[in-house]
Order: C-alpha cells, then structure tokens, then sequence
C-alpha cells in the first residue's frame, strides 16, 4: 500500500512539472514578456517644461509598449531634495529615470561640465545642431562611465540672473550680491570673476534663502523663475544670458542594463522625439512668461550689455577651455 502510495506521488509531481507554471508572454518558446514599472523624477512643478516633458515621454513609451511599460512622474523634488541626490539615486537603482539641468552632472560625469562654460553657445540653432550630433551623443555616453545612461539632451534654457537688491545691467553692478548657484565649478568660478559671492545650494533650498534674505539672488532660465515663483522673493530679473543649460533625462544605467534591447531602443528613439517638443515650450512661452513676471511687479531689465558679462567671465571661459582641449571648445564654436 505504501509503495502504490509513493508510485502515485512521483506520478503526480512528473505530471505538475510539465504542466509548468504560465508566463505572460511568447509561451510557445517559454520567453518571458518584460513587464516594469518606473520612477521618473523632476525637481520642477508640473508646470515646468522639464515635468511636461517627462509626462510626455511616459504617455508615448507607455502606448508603444502596450502597456507593458508604465512611467509615473514625481514632480517637485517628491523623490529627493536636490539633483545630487537624485543623480546619487540614480547611480544606486532607487530612483529609475530623471530629467534635469547639467548642472550638478559635471560631478559625476566631468565631461559634462563643458556645457556650462560661459557665452559657449550663440543661441537655439547652435544649441540644437551640437547637441543632437555627435558631440552631444559623446557627452551622453560618457555618462555611463558614472552608472548613468543619457537618453537625449532636453532643455532648461538661457540662464539669467535675479536679485531683490538693485537692477543689475553691467557686471559691476553684480558685484558683493549672493548669489545662489548650482553645485558646479564652472558655475562658481564665473561668479566669481564677475565680483559677486556664489553660494552653492540644493534647489529645494532656494526659495526659503532667497525670502529669508541668506541670499541676494539667484541665476536660472526664465521658466524656472515663472514656474517656482521666483518673483515672490526676488525683485529684479535680468537678461544675463550668460550659460545655456542642457536637461538630459538620464536612467539608472543598472536598470537600463536589464532592459531587453528592443526596449531600450524605444526608450531613446522616444526621449529624442519628445526633445524638439520639450523645447519648443520653454522657447515659445517665454516672452508670456516675461510679461506675467512683469505684471507681478518684477523688474525686468532687458538692456544689459551683453559684451561686458562676457568679457567679464572670459577668464572663466579661459580656465575650462584649457581643462577640455581646445579642439573640443572649438567643435562647440564651429559648429554651424
């Protein structure tokens, strides 16, 4: 009787094991279906071009993927209180994707820093033939070498200063303000040139220093300074000009490297096609956007002299030149 009993328990576990468990997916060769739920995270509102952006690319990579792939979108700083921390996230898996400025990747990825140099870009055509070529792609793919993959450069935008002290038109009139910047040498080295005092800081922290007065002002594209109502803290707005500022969206390299191949050539066929999208909105509202400031009681002060600002951050402009290679600074300049 024992032994019929074990017969018949063998028997049913060899019938159970060719049965098999179901997987979604391609069953007749056993392949499973990659399914995956991510994280993308901004530090911006969901006004902000950079949010708008990252949903976008969500809606698309979850329509052509059927649904097999979801992105939510954590806007604000929800993930994390400064980029650094994101970027650090990224690099650890914790965080999936994100969408954001340059500035902080020079310390990670230092080949990045080049983007920040003073006065290096001429304007929108010349931003968008470097960095949708090869330069640009260079400046992506170096990025892994940090546990980051670059997908494609989106956009913040022309950086411009903002102050509640005194209307700043010269570089002189910069000079003895506090001036909150981005954790970036390139960054800082410029403000100091011009005379002014860089104070690095993590951009939840911003609003609270400049109303608190720890700062004088502060430098960003003018859809950050709409967007995080910058006008309630600060009283002058001028058109400086003197960066232009990539936002890459970036993706944990430990995620993409799971990813099939199929996927991950969705994710940056469809980064690149959302980049014109993503950065027609910031260029076509930003003169609404100026005139809303306006009316809100910001100074707007358009006729800096845009020759000073940049003679006066030339050495800055110098110093990275030499660190990069001038054959590098000049493919930037060069290209046409």
């Amino acid at each position: 009787m024992r032994l019929r009993l074990v017969v018949l328990l063998t028997l049913l576990v060899f019938a159970l094991a060719g049965c098999g468990g179901k997987e979604s997916g391609n069953q007749a060769s056993g392949k499973q279906e990659f399914k995956a739920q991510y994280k993308i995270a901004t530090m911006t509102p969901a006004s902000h071009m950079y949010t708008q952006g990252a949903q976008k690319f969500a809606d698309l990579i979850k329509e052509r993927s059927s649904g097999r792939i979801q992105i939510t979108v954590y806007p604000d700083g929800q993930l994390g209180k400064g980029e650094r921390e994101l970027l650090e996230a990224l690099q650890q898996g914790t965080v999936d994707l994100y969408a954001g400025s340059t500035g902080p990747i020079g310390g990670f990825s230092p080949s990045m820093l080049i983007v920040d140099i003073p006065f290096l870009f001429r304007d929108y055509t010349h931003v968008d033939k470097v960095l949708d070529g090869p330069i640009g792609k260079q400046l992506l793919d170096d990025m892994e070498k940090a546990n980051l993959k670059g997908l494609a450069f989106w956009e913040n935008g022309f950086r411009n200063l903002t102050n509640s002290k005194r209307p700043v038109k010269l570089p002189e009139d910069a000079k003895g303000l506090k001036i909150r910047t981005m954790e970036n040498k390139v960054h800082i080295t410029a403000w100091k040139e011009v005379g002014a005092i860089p104070t690095p800081m993590a951009w939840a922290e911003v609003y609270g220093a400049l109303q608190q007065k720890v700062a004088d002002g502060q430098e960003n594209p003018v859809a950050v300074i709409s967007t995080s109502k910058l006008n309630e803290v600060q009283s002058y707005l001028s058109m400086t000009q003197h960066v232009y500022s990539p936002a890459p969206i970036i993706m944990s390299l430990k995620k993409w490297q799971v990813m099939p191949k199929e996927d991950q050539d969705l994710f940056i066929k469809t980064a690149l096609e959302v980049a014109p999208w993503q950065r027609k909105l910031g260029r076509d509202s930003e003169e609404k956007m100026l005139a809303d400031l306006a009316q809100k009681n910001m100074s707007i002060v358009r006729d800096v002299d845009k020759a000073a600002w940049q003679k006066a951050m030339q050495p800055a402009f110098e110093e990275f030149s030499k660190q990069f290679g001038k054959d590098k600074i000049d493919a930037i300049l060069q290209t046409k």
